[in-house]
């Protein structure tokens, strides 16, 4: 027997102060939260659209985001541009690996991991899996989580853009990647914000809509 839910049980978490609400017996498309006044809902308003235009705008910015230049040094008249895996294989090759792991997970392999685990936990809603609701719900916190690190390159890009300006000596401009990089963090930390863990549980609870 599986435990009483609040949308069972007509309660409803307000997203503005997380105060736990009773819903009216009427429905609760009209109910404010008592403490904040912010409107009240069983589930995110449109959480599975709004998710599925998130992560599919982050997959079509990723491509870009890997193929483009990032940032482009000049030293002495000679230029040199380099993408996301390009940078990492540099530091690879000279010795600086542990800045290279560190960006390569944080920078590669942590938004593609976000775009994949998003799109999973998408497909399971529409399929109405009952697999592992409980590790589902976790892997969507991880997601949640780990978001903000993923700016660790747009952060080292923007330090170097800010120190290096030596006129003709040497100098580091941004380049288009870091815009559809970028565009990639926030894309994925919107689409986790927009997901409502709360579906995953719903086929194991028994309810059809």
């Amino acid at each position: 027997m599986s435990a009483a839910t609040a949308a069972a049980s007509g309660l409803a978490l307000c997203e503005a102060c997380e105060l736990l609400c009773r819903l009216p017996a009427g429905g609760g498309h009209a109910a404010q939260c008592p403490r904040c006044h912010a409107a009240l809902h069983a589930r995110k308003d449109r959480s599975v659209e709004r998710t599925w235009a998130f992560v599919l705008a982050a997959c079509v910015c990723y491509l870009p985001a890997n193929a483009l230049p990032i940032m482009t040094v000049r030293s002495l008249g000679k230029a040199e541009s380099d993408t996301i895996l390009g940078g990492i294989i540099y530091m690879f090759e000279h010795g600086m690996w542990p800045l290279g792991l560190i960006i390569f997970v944080a920078s590669f392999l942590v938004p593609l991991l976000k775009i994949a685990i998003l799109l999973g936990l998408l497909v399971s809603v529409h399929l109405r899996l009952r697999w592992r609701p409980a590790e589902r719900t976790r892997l969507y916190r991880i997601t949640l989580a780990i978001g903000r690190w993923s700016m660790v390159d747009i952060f080292a890009v923007t330090i170097l853009v800010a120190l290096v300006h030596l006129g003709a000596v040497a100098s580091i401009d941004a380049e288009l990647g870091a815009v559809f990089f970028g565009a990639v963090v926030v894309l994925t930390m919107l689409g986790a914000e927009s997901f409502d863990p709360r579906l995953l549980w719903e086929p194991s609870d028994g309810r059809t809509s």
